[in-house]
């Protein structure tokens, strides 16, 4: 019997349930050797068989994401969507939600700014979400802190500070963070105190408590309807989704 009838033949033992004839159908190092050769050659001949592969590989491991996230938003669908520590900017009682799990470093954030404005712009019936999700270091830590307080001192200036220091080119820290605050009149004194009484460690910590749960691991990340959507999407397919759950319930249909 020849080393490919005998591999092949062993693969047919092994399915068949066969265990037994395993360790007489073993291969020797040379069998291995060859069977080695034979599979570098195959794909050298074939490389697209690694693009499938891999092709195959990022489908599974995104429905294992999808399904991941999905199952989370379902079980912490209160936290997601109804907590009193978020701000919510658009129509507070639209008929489709979104939410934003955003850092203010994060520059695929700063593109997606436009994103949101425009839906806002042209939708009266969505409300969006925004959670603050400081993920890239010490700064956009001390940046959401300062954007937590003017949360809580001025809340009506909140929407604008936030589109001022998202959508600005500086890198986002408590100084620029504080700059841009009293640029719109809120009082530094009155920040500083609530950032010392009222710290959003909580907060923050309940963000990161749900995208470990979700499987949020990049800025930015939404959530509408019944699914996570990662990444800068872009406006339309943010729509696509809003669309879905008006007409099924669903983001996909």
């Amino acid at each position: 019997m020849t080393f490919f009838k005998k591999f092949a033949l062993a693969g047919v033992l092994v399915a068949a349930g066969f265990s037994a004839a395993a360790p007489a159908l073993a291969l020797d190092d040379t069998q291995k050797k060859e069977m080695g050769e034979f599979i570098r050659q195959y794909l050298i001949d074939n490389p697209e068989v690694l693009i499938e592969a891999q092709n195959a590989l990022e489908a599974k491991q995104q429905a294992q994401r999808v399904d991941q996230s999905t199952k989370a938003v379902a079980a912490y669908k209160d936290t997601i969507f109804a907590s009193p520590s978020d701000i919510t900017l658009g129509n507070p009682k639209g008929d489709v939600t979104i939410v934003e799990f955003f850092d203010y470093n994060c520059g695929y954030c700063k593109h997606a700014l436009s994103d949101m404005d425009g839906i806002l712009s042209k939708d009266k019936n969505v409300r969006f979400i925004l959670k603050e999700f400081p993920i890239l270091g010490p700064d956009s830590v001390a940046a959401h802190r300062v954007a937590n307080a003017v949360r809580l001192v001025a809340p009506t200036k909140y929407p604008e500070f936030h589109r001022k220091l998202l959508g600005g080119t500086a890198h986002a820290s408590e100084q620029t963070a504080l700059a841009v605050a009293k640029s719109l009149g809120v009082d530094e004194a009155a920040i500083r105190k609530s950032m010392a009484d009222k710290p959003n460690d909580d907060q923050v910590r309940e963000t990161y408590q749900l995208a470990n749960a979700i499987g949020i691991t990049g800025t930015p990340t939404y959530v509408v309807g019944d699914e996570a959507v990662f990444g800068a999407v872009g406006g339309e397919t943010l729509e696509e989704k809003i669309s879905n759950v008006r007409s099924c319930g669903k983001a996909s249909c």
